[in-house]
Order: C-alpha cells, then sequence, then structure tokens
C-alpha cells in the first residue's frame, strides 16, 4: 500500500490489516485484535476500570477520547459544524444524525410497516405502538 513507518515494530502491526491476522484474544469474549495495546484497551470493557479522569468534575471514563468528548460539555466546545445550516456539535456522530434531516436520509425501517427513522432511537420509540 506504500505506508512508511519508523519502527518496525508498527510496520508489523499495520501489515496485520492487510492479512487479517488478530493474534491477540481477549479472554473473556474472545474477540481478537491486530496489537496488544487494542486488547488492553479492549478489556477495559469487562472492567470496571476507568483511568481517564474529568478534571471538572471527576468523572471516569475507559477510554481517553471519551474524557475529550466529555470535556466539551464544560467548555461548551462545538467543533462539527453543519455545512448546510451552521448549527454545530459536539460529537461528529451527532452532526452525522443531524445532516440527515438535510439530506432525508432514513437508514432504519420498520420491519413490520415499513416506516423509515433517522435514528436507530426513533425506530425504537415507534415500534412500541406495535406491541
Amino acid at each position: 500500500c506504500g505506508k512508511s513507518f519508523t519502527q518496525s515494530s508498527s510496520l508489523i502491526v499495520h501489515l496485520r490489516s492487510h492479512t487479517g491476522e488478530r493474534p491477540y484474544e481477549c479472554d473473556q469474549c474472545k474477540k481478537r485484535f491486530y496489537s496488544s495495546s487494542d486488547l488492553v484497551k479492549h478489556q477495559r470493557v469487562h472492567s470496571e476500570e476507568r483511568p481517564f479522569h474529568c478534571p471538572d468534575c471527576g468523572q471516569g471514563f475507559r477510554y481517553n477520547s471519551e474524557l475529550i468528548t466529555h470535556r466539551r460539555i464544560h467548555t461548551g466546545e462545538r467543533p462539527y459544524e453543519c455545512p448546510q445550516c451552521g448549527k454545530s456539535f459536539r460529537e461528529s456522530s451527532s452532526l452525522k444524525l443531524h445532516l440527515r434531516i438535510h439530506t432525508g436520509e432514513r437508514p432504519y425501517e420498520c420491519e413490520q410497516c415499513k416506516k423509515r427513522f433517522h435514528s436507530s432511537s426513533h425506530l425504537l420509540k415507534h415500534q412500541l405502538i406495535h406491541t
């Protein structure tokens, strides 16, 4: 693929993305990973370990990326802006969901009545009418 690396260990891990080799297995759920560091991060799912703490409120998180997103609550930062209407969001996933308003995309379909929805949560709420 032409990618280059300064460390041979990084090249080895990258090559696994081409070969599909995932030599590191989680003892609890058997999910497999390209690198030992990915396995270690994953294992927090099975434990209560939350090593990343918010300096503002003390809340703990499993991953640094979750802490970064959380801190935007305190800072008011909304780095993801809709190019259509200018509305901004704390999370890229919220922007992606919002964009469906403009595109009309409704990827979630009710199997019973075929009505379509912008989000899975709206579909789940709708499905209650069929019970």
